[in-house]
C-alpha cells in the first residue's frame, strides 16, 4: 500500500516548512504556499501510525473542488492544483479563530446540551431538543486554539471582540462568509441526498488586506454529513443517524479502548482494516462530490508531487 505520510522537499525560494496533523505547508518566498495533503489519519488529536491510501488525494480534491464551486460567493486563497495531493495558493495571515457553523444538534453541541447547557459560545440553544434535531436556524459557534496544546476551545463572538482576536469589522465579514458558504454547501449536499450537519471554515488575509477562505472546505475531516433518506424516520424512532464522516474511525478506536487519553496506546490497524478505511474514504468522496473517484498513480508519490510542483513553480 503506497502512501505518503511525510515529505521533506526543498523547493526554489523555499522559506520554511510547517507540518500540521495531516497537511504539510511550504512557504515559497513569503508569497505562495504549497500545501501537500498527506495520507496521515488524525483522530482524537493523535496521528495514527499508518497512512490511509488515497486519503490525501481525496481531501485535497474535495476541498479544491468545493472552493471552485463557492468562489462566486467568497474569495479563496487557491491559485492552482498541479498535483492530486497539492494545492498552491496565496500566502495569508490566518485569523486565530475557526468559524464553526451548526445546522443540527450533533457532536460537541449535543454533548454540551446533554450536560444541561443551553448556551454554546454565547448562542442560546432552544429547550426541548434531542440529539441530531435541526436548529430553527444555523448557529455559529467559533473555536480558538487553547493557550497550551493543539486542542480547540469554545469562544463567543463577544469574547473574540473583547480580546481583540478579530476586529468587529472583520468578524462581521467572517460571519457573513460563513453563512453564505454553509447555505451553498447545504444546497449542494441536498442535491446529492445528503444533509450538511455542521462544518468549520478558516479564513486569512492576503497581503493586500483581502479576507479569503483558506485550508479546507466541506471535507469529511472538517464536516459532518447525514444521509437525507430516512433522517426523519430515524429521529422519530430515536435511532442514531447514518453518518458520512470519519466518525467510523473514532468509533473503531473507542471500541479498541482508545480516545487519545493519557496512558492509552493506539491500537494496531491491520493492513486489512486500513484498506477498509481507504474504501470508506473513497465512498465519502463519491457521495459528497457526486462523481467517481479516479485513483492517481501512487507508484512513486514523492517524485510525482515534486515533479508537478517544480513544473508549476517554473511557470510562475
Amino acid at each position: 500500500m503506497n502512501t505518503i505520510t511525510t515529505t521533506n522537499f526543498n523547493f526554489p525560494k523555499q522559506k520554511n516548512l510547517y507540518k500540521g496533523k495531516v497537511r504539510e505547508v511550504y512557504n515559497i518566498n513569503d508569497d505562495l504556499l504549497v500545501m501537500v495533503a498527506t495520507d496521515r489519519l488524525s483522530a482524537f488529536d493523535v496521528v495514527m501510525p499508518k497512512g490511509i491510501p488515497y486519503k490525501g488525494q481525496i481531501l485535497n480534491q474535495i476541498a479544491t473542488k468545493f472552493m471552485a464551486q463557492t468562489e462566486d460567493l467568497v474569495p479563496n486563497w487557491l491559485i492552482a492544483t498541479p498535483d492530486p495531493n497539492v494545492a498552491i495558493g496565496h500566502l495569508c495571515d490566518p485569523f486565530k479563530v475557526e468559524m464553526v457553523i451548526r445546522g443540527y444538534l450533533s457532536g460537541h453541541a449535543a454533548r454540551e446540551y446533554k450536560a444541561g447547557k443551553r448556551m454554546l459560545c454565547g448562542v442560546e440553544m432552544p429547550e426541548g431538543m434531542k440529539e441530531n434535531d435541526k436548529f430553527p436556524k444555523p448557529i455559529i459557534t467559533p473555536a480558538t486554539k487553547a493557550e497550551m496544546g493543539d486542542h480547540d476551545e469554545d469562544i463567543s463572538r463577544e469574547d473574540i471582540l473583547k480580546r481583540g482576536i478579530v476586529s468587529k469589522e472583520d468578524y462581521e465579514v467572517l460571519e457573513d462568509y460563513t453563512r453564505k458558504l454553509f447555505l451553498r454547501g447545504t444546497e449542494i449536499a441536498a442535491s446529492r441526498g445528503l444533509i450538511l450537519v455542521d462544518t468549520k471554515y478558516e479564513f486569512g488575509k492576503t497581503k493586500d488586506g483581502k479576507i479569503v477562505l483558506i485550508d479546507e472546505i466541506h471535507t469529511p475531516d472538517s464536516s459532518r454529513y447525514f444521509y437525507a433518506e430516512g433522517y426523519q424516520e430515524r429521529q422519530d424512532r430515536g435511532e442514531a443517524q447514518k453518518q458520512l464522516s470519519k466518525e467510523f474511525v473514532r468509533q473503531w478506536l473507542i471500541a479498541n479502548d482508545f480516545q487519545g487519553l493519557k496512558g492509552q496506546t493506539v491500537p494496531v490497524m491491520s493492513d486489512e482494516y486500513i484498506q477498509t478505511v481507504s474504501e470508506r474514504y473513497i465512498e465519502l468522496f463519491e457521495n459528497i462530490m457526486g462523481e467517481p473517484f479516479v485513483k492517481a498513480d501512487v507508484s512513486d508519490i514523492q517524485n510525482r508531487i515534486e515533479k508537478n510542483v517544480l513544473e508549476f513553480l517554473r511557470q510562475v
